[in-house]
């Protein structure tokens, strides 16, 4: 499969995680684990299918502070927020197997914060391929 078509496909399921987090993000009776899942997974593969695009490499990595170093790597623009998107780095495994306690969650703008990557991420599609 091509390049633009994976970084589509990637962007397209991102979308989905966000749909999913703002639907539970204002819900207290759904765990943290569940919330932060659906943002890391939105954020990641937000991140995957911007280098996707540029047609950079990617291990299998829920590791976002990974994906944040191939961009520089490439001299790419980071995403909004690059600087706290990794501490949801927990939230893709750790804490959807019970690993890290409930409430370490900052909902409070989480969904803002998914978006705006989204946001950044649709316009790094856009991008010309170098």
């Amino acid at each position: 499969m091509d390049e633009p078509r994976v970084a589509q496909l990637l962007l397209d399921s991102a979308q989905e995680d966000a749909k999913a987090l703002n639907a539970l993000v204002g819900l207290p009776s759904i765990a943290d684990a569940i919330v932060g899942f659906h943002a890391q997974q939105a954020i990641e593969k937000a991140i995957k299918a911007v280098l996707s695009a540029r047609g950079i490499a990617f291990r299998r990595t829920h590791d976002i502070a990974e994906l944040l170093d191939l961009l520089t790597d490439h001299r790419l623009p980071a995403p909004p927020h690059a600087e706290e998107l990794d501490e949801l780095n927990p939230y893709a495994v750790e804490a959807r197997y019970g690993l890290i306690g409930p409430g370490t969650l900052q909902r409070s703008g989480l969904a803002v914060m998914v978006d705006d990557v989204l946001t950044w991420a649709a316009g790094g599609l856009a991008l010309p391929l170098s």
